[in-house]
């Protein structure tokens, strides 16, 4: 089937994907950050005390997405999503309200749960689910929701808050996840179901099988996987938390650092698109071993450059791997695992990717203030994903035999 043709006839399905990626960004790092310095002037927090705040909710969010995460497997994206979406305007709204510090934690583990854990859940997995043979190409396009987000939403609320107070715009970030529902809604009315159901049954994992939680819980490919999943979560949010202190070490002007982030976000969309493409061609299982190959070299060019342009590879690698870990471990799950039971174990891999964005930034300002430095981290943060890539290409390599096609 061709792009255009495809992009046509599954249209209200990938722009559903697509808006609740979008509005995943209200409980996404990059989003809460830019109102990080008015909520610890208004609350009066330290650095410490709000990276402690921020680690706190996102970790008992993780915990929390493990149990909520299965509602995937028992509830159509229509109907759930439309809940999430009232959870989040409800978070914003709190952010808005929240009268002392005591209760920012409630606030964060909200924004994190509903916006980065449950909304951008839905939508991978029912992309993940509802295709087969185009899987990579409905993964690759729900997912520029994110990419959207992650361009378009700090610029605004940047300069809003310039103009009006930084509560008043939270309010307005509730409005605009109540206004997803209706157009959510209207979307799909009518889901992609019994068609789903089809290919759920042609859709089987390893052994010819769907396989449960519980089981891919105790199943040794799922350990090899875990410190690729945690990788991305943590280094790259702890990347973008410490980009300020970074720049103060290396003697750039934060500006000067925040002008690469454009060409990280473009490098993203296309390494999602072209991802999302050879994965319908040559399947997750030869492409996911290397996708993490290039966090090496970025954190390297990271740890070494002495200019920020000297550092624009660093971003271009960057996001060769942030673009790619959009679609390559959402298909992982369905292509090794089946899709039977497909909500219950993404949702324990995102708890995993959840818990590491909440230690990333946490780890990193600890090592700060113990005196290691953010560059001999990130030369630290590049041996790491060696790791990563080596346990990721011995995990599948064994398991390949397993799959459907192999037998």
């Amino acid at each position: 089937m061709g792009t255009l043709r495809f992009l046509r006839e599954n249209a209200p399905w990938l722009t559903a994907g697509m808006l609740l990626t979008f509005l995943s960004s209200f409980g996404q790092t990059f989003f809460i950050s830019v109102f990080a310095g008015e909520i610890r002037e208004t609350f009066t927090l330290s650095h410490g005390a709000w990276g402690g705040i921020y680690t706190l909710g996102t970790t008992v969010s993780a915990v929390v997405m493990i149990w909520a995460g299965s509602l995937t497997d028992r509830f159509r994206a229509r109907a759930l999503g439309a809940v999430v979406l009232c959870l989040l305007a409800l978070a914003c709204l709190s952010m808005a309200s929240v009268p002392a510090a005591w209760m920012l934690p409630g606030v964060i583990f909200l924004l994190r749960f509903a916006g980065q854990g449950m909304t951008s859940h839905i939508a991978m997995v029912a992309m993940a689910r509802w295709f087969v043979a185009t899987r990579g190409k409905a993964l690759s396009v729900a997912t520029l929701g994110f990419a959207l987000g992650e361009a378009l939403l700090p610029v605004i609320f940047v300069a809003l808050l310039a103009l009006y107070d930084w509560r008043l715009l939270w309010g307005a970030a509730a409005l605009i996840a109540l206004a997803g529902i209706p157009a959510l809604l209207m979307l799909l009315r009518t889901e992609r179901t019994p068609q789903s159901m089809a290919a759920e049954n042609q859709s089987v994992g390893m052994n010819a099988r769907h396989w449960r939680r519980t089981e891919a819980f105790r199943h040794w490919l799922f350990w090899f996987m875990v410190p690729a999943l945690l990788g991305p979560a943590a280094f790259n949010t702890a990347f973008f938390f410490q980009q300020v202190h970074m720049a103060e070490v290396k003697g750039w002007a934060h500006v000067e650092l925040v002008a690469m982030f454009p060409i990280y976000t473009a490098v993203g969309i296309g390494s999602m698109v072209l991802s999302g493409w050879l994965l319908d061609r040559v399947g997750t299982a030869r492409l996911i071993p290397f996708f993490q190959l290039p966090m090496v070299g970025a954190f390297v060019v990271f740890a070494t450059a002495s200019t920020p342009w000297a550092a624009l590879p660093g971003f271009v690698l960057l996001g060769l791997t942030t673009g790619a870990n959009s679609t390559l471990p959402n298909a992982f799950w369905a292509e090794f695992y089946g899709t039977g039971h497909l909500g219950a174990i993404k949702a324990m891999a995102a708890a995993v990717m959840v818990f590491g964005s909440a230690i990333g930034p946490g780890v990193t300002g600890v090592l700060i203030d113990l005196g290691v430095g953010i560059e001999m981290q990130f030369l630290g943060i590049a041996a790491y994903f060696v790791f990563a890539s080596v346990m990721m290409w011995i995990g599948v390599t064994r398991a390949r035999p397993a799959l459907p096609a192999a037998a």
